[in-house]
C-alpha cells in the first residue's frame, strides 16, 4: 500500500509541476521552459501508462486469487463431508497408547532384540484374523440375482458383524478356562467340541456364534449374504457332525 501511495504522490506532483507551467503559458515563457514543459507531459503520459498497466495485472492477479479460494473452499467442504460420512466398515488406523512410538538407540540395538522376538511371539498368540472387506470392484462382481436388494453398505456390515463374532469366540478361546466363569466357560467348551482335524489352524463360526454375538438375524437374507461372500472368497463352509461351520479364507 505504501508503495502506491508513493506513486500516487510522485503523479499529484507532476500534475501539479505541469499545471504550474500552464498558468505561466499566459505570459512570455522562454523556448527552454516550452520544451521542458512537453518533456515533463510525456514522462507523466508514460507513467500513467505504466500504472494502468499495473493495476491490470494486479486485477488479473486478484481475479486468480479470488478462483483460488473458491476451489480451496469447496475441498475444505468435501474434506469435511468425508470425515463425517466415513462409512462403518472402513479399516481405522490403529494408534499406540501414547501416540508415539518408541526410540531406540544403535548402540541399545543388540540388547534390545530378545525382548522384542518375545513381544512378537506374543502378538502372534493374541492375533485374531477378520474377515477383508468387500472392495466396490467385487461387489459389483457379483451376479444380480443373487445380490438382489443388499447393498454395499448392508454387505460389508455383515462382514463386520462376522468379525465381531470372530473376535468374541476366539479372545474366549485364547483364555485359560480357569479364568472363566460358569457361563463363558460352556461357551469356552463348546467351541472345542466343535473343533475337528479339518478346522485346526483355522478361523470360524457358526450360526448360534451370530445369534450369540450379533444382532444379526439368522434367515433367508442371512443365508444370501453368505453365498455373496463365498462368491468373493471370503468364507467356505465345512459341514459335519449337525453343524455348517463358515471358515474365514
Amino acid at each position: 500500500m505504501s508503495e502506491l501511495e508513493d506513486i500516487s504522490h510522485h503523479i499529484h506532483d507532476r500534475i501539479s509541476s505541469i499545471q504550474r507551467m500552464l498558468d505561466l503559458s499566459v505570459a512570455e515563457v522562454p523556448q527552454n521552459k516550452i520544451k521542458k514543459l512537453g518533456q515533463e507531459l510525456i514522462a507523466l503520459e508514460r507513467l500513467v501508462e505504466e500504472f494502468e498497466h499495473c493495476i491490470g495485472q494486479q486485477k488479473d492477479q486478484l481475479k486468480y486469487l479470488k478462483e483460488l479460494e473458491e476451489l480451496f473452499q469447496k475441498d475444505a467442504e468435501d474434506v469435511h463431508h468425508l470425515k463425517d460420512n466415513v462409512p462403518a466398515h472402513m479399516p481405522r488406523k490403529k494408534c499406540t497408547a501414547n501416540g508415539n512410538e518408541p526410540v531406540i538407540k544403535q548402540n541399545e540395538t543388540a540388547n534390545v532384540q530378545p525382548p522384542q522376538a518375545e513381544n512378537v511371539k506374543k502378538t502372534n498368540k493374541s492375533y485374531i484374523r477378520e474377515m477383508e472387506f468387500i472392495t466396490m470392484p467385487e461387489f459389483e462382481s457379483i451376479p444380480q440375482y443373487m445380490k438382489g436388494r443388499v447393498s454395499y453398505d448392508q454387505l460389508n456390515a455383515a462382514v463386520q458383524s462376522i468379525n465381531t463374532a470372530v473376535t468374541a469366540k476366539y479372545k474366549i478361546l485364547q483364555q485359560s478356562a480357569k479364568t472363566l466363569n460358569n457361563n463363558t466357560r460352556k461357551l469356552y467348551q463348546r467351541f472345542k467340541d466343535q473343533e475337528t482335524k479339518d478346522t485346526k489352524g483355522q478361523y470360524f463360526v457358526v450360526e448360534d456364534d451370530f445369534r450369540e454375538f450379533t444382532q444379526m438375524k439368522v434367515d433367508k437374507r442371512f443365508q444370501g449374504i453368505l453365498n455373496m461372500l463365498r462368491h468373493c472368497q471370503r468364507l467356505r463352509e465345512l459341514r459335519g457332525g449337525g453343524l455348517t461351520r463358515y471358515m474365514l479364507l
